[in-house]
This record gives C-alpha cells, structure tokens and sequence, in this order.
C-alpha cells in the first residue's frame, strides 16, 4: 500500500494528459484541417485585394 497513492497521482496526471491532447485533435485529420486553413486564407487575400482595389480608386 506504498505505492497506493503514487499511483493515483501518476493515474490522474496521465488522465490530464489525454484530455489536453484530445482537445488539441478534435478538428480532424490533418489533411481536412490543412484545407480549411487554405480557404480561410484565400478569403482573406480576397478581402485584401478588395480593400486595395476600393482605397486605389
């Protein structure tokens, strides 16, 4: 029984430790992600061509 709390310590740190990365993962594959991320780019650089566009005008 010298170890008994030691090992709960080590259980509910290693539980944190999954339900930190789990969090981090939830969006998807990576690929998915990677393509939403382009599109959120491409968005932007449309908002920005036409800012550029209205200010030149």
């Amino acid at each position: 029984m010298t170890r008994g709390n030691q090992r709960e310590k080590d259980r509910e740190r290693a539980a944190k430790k999954a339900a930190k990365n789990a969090k981090s993962n939830k969006d998807g594959s990576f690929k998915k992600r990677a393509e939403s991320d382009a599109e959120i780019m491409r968005q932007k650089q449309q908002k920005a061509l036409e800012a550029k566009a209205a200010a030149g005008k």
